[in-house]
């Protein structure tokens, strides 16, 4: 078996567990055999698991945010089926509509027409209004609840990136939001990428089959480098900068707590299913030099009844890397990623990943950003309804209770993730100067931290 630097056994050993114990797989693929059909746990939808979306009439799609993962989104939705068209392009700034145009059109021969690319604020409801059957919303995640709105209210589907919202106020309008979209059978699929990869839905089955026993807690880590981030030409105004370095502020991006480690914490909390009590932590900023971010997050989520997660996530260079998403259980634990453990440090199933040359392919794991489009196409054409977006509102406002307990420094409940009236982001959204724009990271302590709101 496969080592990691630090052992497995000597992580769990700082665990307070009950008795712990070898166990067989039994019927760990009890079900699955003979099929590419995964069936889910009750506590989420079951899903098609189709290599490719069935055939039907044209859906038409309109990308609103033509950074790097809405082109790639673009790309994505038309590779996951046949009859499928990128018709309309929105984004604020002109040059960063027409890099995504050229790439949409070098990578699969697509041409927008001049009459369905639309810039400036507003642009999101030129592509909503542009004759579009699903809208991609693939914006910097500030936007995310006032776009999705629009869409469902004009009575689109929608793929939206993570995360939904950057705080309590926008997570409260997705909720009506999806609301919504449910009484309209309109469907919404998110980027999360994970309930849509079919090792790590395969890992999650067996947990929830209790082959590691009851989950008692998890340890979830995603450590990397240093963010991108883009240098401030002088005639460009405060919006216009903050916009454009969108993933270096808080109230743009939610910190990258909120819009990036969302991946892991959206894993997490598939597992552990219930809302977290209360989460308290610590964080800081050592590398970074833009924006008003952290570069570091630890927190510890509370369950009760002893149940408990540790998540870290650190943005830095020069360091240790890597990812870890252990969720445990009262008779081993699980890497998220496809392995199931003993207390004796022993594999006990291993998710069967084919190999290139294997003829048997119902263990082919599709590229789970293409998989996502698959499953929002197969359910418009088949009307088997699909709508994750509770799944992922819950999964923003465990990261946002996160943030929100590393910037003040004070033990932060999921009651009051609920009813904050925290409302990040100016009231006015138009090029020229924002009041009290600020480069300083929060002050532990302090309250209220600069990042929490600017007027």
């Amino acid at each position: 078996m496969k080592k990691t630097e630090q052992s497995r056994r000597k992580f769990l050993s700082t665990m307070a567990l009950g008795a712990a114990g070898s166990f067989g797989a039994g019927s760990l693929l009890a079900g699955c055999a003979g099929t590419n059909a995964v069936s889910l746990p009750s506590s989420y939808q079951d899903l098609s698991m189709r290599k490719q979306a069935p055939d039907g009439p044209v859906l038409r799609a309109g990308v609103i945010g033509c950074g790097g993962r809405g082109t790639g989104a673009a790309i994505n939705f038309v590779d996951a089926g046949p009859n499928l068209e990128i018709v309309a392009l929105g984004d604020i700034f002109p040059d960063q509509l027409q890099k995504s145009r050229d790439a949409i059109k070098l990578a699969r021969g697509i041409e927008v027409a001049d009459e369905n690319c639309f810039t400036g604020f507003d642009n999101y409801q030129k592509v909503i209004d542009a004759g579009v059957d699903v809208v991609i919303v693939a914006t910097p995640p500030f936007f995310r609840p006032q776009h999705v709105k629009a869409a469902i209210d004009a009575g689109k589907h929608v793929f939206q990136e993570k995360p939904i919202a950057v705080d309590p106020y926008g997570a409260r309008i997705m909720d009506e939001v999806t609301a919504k979209a449910k009484e309209n059978n309109l469907c919404i699929v998110s980027g999360t990428i994970r309930r849509y990869q079919k090792d790590y839905i395969e890992t999650h089955r067996q947990v929830a089959n209790g082959e590691i026993g009851e989950v008692i807690g998890a340890h979830i880590i995603r450590n990397g480098g240093a963010l991108w981030w883009i240098e401030r030409k002088p005639e460009w105004s405060d919006m216009e900068y903050m916009i454009r370095n969108w993933g270096n502020f808080s109230w743009l991006s939610g910190d990258h707590i909120v819009e990036m480690f969302i991946h892991e914490v959206d894993v997490m909390s598939w597992y552990v299913g219930s809302n977290p009590l209360k989460a308290i932590g610590y964080g800081g900023r050592q590398q970074r030099i833009s924006g008003d971010q952290f570069d570091q997050f630890s927190i510890v989520y509370d369950y009760g009844n002893g149940k408990k997660v540790h998540c870290a996530t650190r943005q830095i260079n020069g360091c240790a890397n890597g990812r870890s998403q252990i969720i445990t259980g009262t008779k081993g634990y699980a890497d998220a990623s496809g392995s199931l453990y003993n207390y004796n440090d022993e594999l006990i199933w291993e998710y069967p990943h084919p190999g290139d040359d294997d003829p048997d392919n119902k263990w082919f794991v599709n590229n789970p950003l293409i998989q996502e489009h698959v499953e929002l196409i197969t359910a418009i054409r088949t009307g088997n309804y699909i709508n994750d977006s509770p799944e992922q509102i819950k999964s923003t406002r465990i990261s946002i209770m996160g943030r929100m307990a590393a910037y003040t420094g004070r033990e932060i409940s999921w009651d009051e993730v609920l009813n904050s009236d925290l409302r990040l982001g100016p009231e006015k959204l138009e090029f020229g100067p924002v009041k009290e724009m600020s480069e300083v990271p929060p002050v532990v302590g302090r309250a209220p931290a600069p990042t929490d709101r600017y007027s």
